[in-house]
């Protein structure tokens, strides 16, 4: 039980300090790098070729075949540094 008390005691003392620092710097809160357009993504998937779903959806003409162009470039890579 004494370790639980020291851990829980831990935790809302870094809680605290966390939270006079907030209030101290009134700064608002960030996200960490920008997510996956830091990394020059523009989908969620880097897949070569399109799935079978979105081939029919062109096939039938319920969306654009221009949607099928972005599958065609070379893949590139950046380096997050």
């Amino acid at each position: 039980m004494p370790v639980f008390l020291a851990t829980f005691g831990i935790f809302i003392l870094v809680i605290f300090g966390m939270s006079v620092g907030y209030i101290l710097n009134k700064k608002s809160i960030k996200g960490s790098c920008g997510g996956i357009t830091a990394l020059g993504m523009k989908k969620m998937c880097d897949c070569e070729e399109p799935c079978d779903n979105l081939k029919d959806k062109v096939a039938k003409g319920e969306a654009d075949a221009s949607a099928l162009d972005r599958f065609n470039k070379k893949p590139q890579f950046y380096e997050v540094k």
